[in-house]
């Protein structure tokens, strides 16, 4: 395959990252004008929000049942197209209960383009011999700070979420639409039965990194929804310092996420992935344990450092688990859906702990998370196998 080829691909799936994440991004700062023209309490709004999560869980797994019949190419599609289309519809919501369909079918389509665009990273990462999921990641999580300044924008200048969505959905569906043509096939992943062998639907090794990306997931879901109100309530800053948490830990993230691929080329991730891991096990905790905002905006920093690259690098290594046999596409899927669950359990478990003890001791679960992480990592040998480095592509 020719290098032009596979440096259009990879364009094509970074640019399905990045979208990916601009888009569910810029909708959240409109949520509290959606709030107040529906009229939602606190709660009722958290069980509208839960239609996202939702969608993607119940998409991811019909999505792993369709990727080894179809391929990601194709997938990728039409799931990119129904993702960009349906946001519209969110701004049109007239109830709790409208809301929580529209965001039903959003949180589908951004589930389903997950898993495609992860198989698909995956068949190109294993074409190229080296590793880049972590710099994909990345390209999410910087869609992800593009489509938060875009919907601050947006509300700054009272243009509607229905407008912003639509305008923005249009534009990304075409542009990247497009490129996806260039997007590789990933034939050579199909699903064999071999005689007198039953596959198994969920081997071990890819439930064990389903189980990794759950922690690791918990551990980002808590940082997102409790780091601020950690620093606001339990340490007594002020609101605008308070944001400062998840920042940091946000930062720590695009730092080891866009360095992650010249990493993991060098060092491999049964050394750096638990390396990082200790290091977040014990910056979080010595944050906690001293009570120092200080301190604890670097503790945050030193969470998103360990927590960066385990998702990323657990996508590749069920890809590669599934070239001895199934299909990358299903694997993906296992471990994504149990990452969703992570993310989606993770804050209403420690809300649910700080009721029991307090909101600091309840946060004590992340580092014992992280350690676990990095045992799991390091000794399983799940995370073992990589491709082999090619500079020359």
């Amino acid at each position: 395959m020719t290098t032009g080829r596979l440096r259009s691909a990879r364009i094509a799936v970074t640019a399905t990252f990045g979208v990916h994440a601009l888009l569910f991004a810029s909708w959240t700062a409109h949520i509290p004008q959606l709030k107040g023209r529906l009229g939602l309490s606190d709660g009722t709004l958290g069980t509208a929000l839960l239609g996202a999560p939702i969608g993607s869980i119940l998409a991811i797994l019909v999505t792993g049942w369709v990727l080894p019949k179809f391929g990601s190419r194709p997938v990728v599609l039409v799931s990119l197209i129904g993702y960009c289309l349906s946001g519209a519809l969110i701004g049109t919501s007239g109830s709790m209960f409208a809301l929580f369909g529209t965001l039903t079918l959003w949180g589908a389509f951004q589930g389903s383009l997950d898993v495609a665009m992860n198989t698909q990273g995956v068949t190109i990462e294993q074409s190229l011999k080296r590793p880049i999921m972590s710099g994909l990641h990345g390209a999410w999580s910087l869609g992800a700070l593009l489509g938060a300044a875009v919907g601050a924008f947006c509300v700054s200048r009272g243009i509607t979420l229905n407008a912003q969505l639509l305008v923005a959905g249009i534009v990304c569906a075409v542009v990247v639409g497009v490129l996806t043509v260039s997007m590789l096939p990933d034939g050579h992943q199909k699903l064999t039965h071999r005689p007198g062998r039953r596959h198994k639907l969920f081997p071990a090794p890819v439930l064990i990194l389903g189980a990794v990306a759950a922690a690791c997931m918990i551990c980002e879901g808590a940082a997102a929804d409790w780091s601020a109100v950690y620093l606001r309530d339990s340490l007594c800053t002020s609101a605008t310092y308070a944001a400062y948490g998840f920042a940091a830990f946000s930062v720590g993230m695009v730092l080891i996420r866009l360095t992650g691929n010249w990493l993991l080329q060098r060092i491999s991730p049964r050394a750096l992935l638990p390396a990082l891991g200790l290091v977040a096990t014990a910056g979080l905790t010595t944050a906690l344990l001293a009570g120092d905002p200080a301190i604890s905006l670097g503790g945050f920093f030193l969470l998103g450092l360990g927590l960066a690259s385990v998702v990323p690098t657990a996508f590749s290594a069920a890809g590669d688990l599934a070239t001895q046999g199934g299909n990358a596409g299903t694997s993906i899927a296992t471990v994504s859906a149990l990452g969703w669950a992570g993310f989606v359990c993770g804050p209403p478990l420690i809300g649910h702990l700080a009721n029991l003890t307090s909101l600091p001791h309840a946060l004590l679960l992340i580092p014992i998370l992280t350690l676990a992480m990095a045992a799991a990592i390091r000794f399983t040998g799940v995370f073992a196998i990589r491709p082999h480095a090619n500079p020359d592509v």
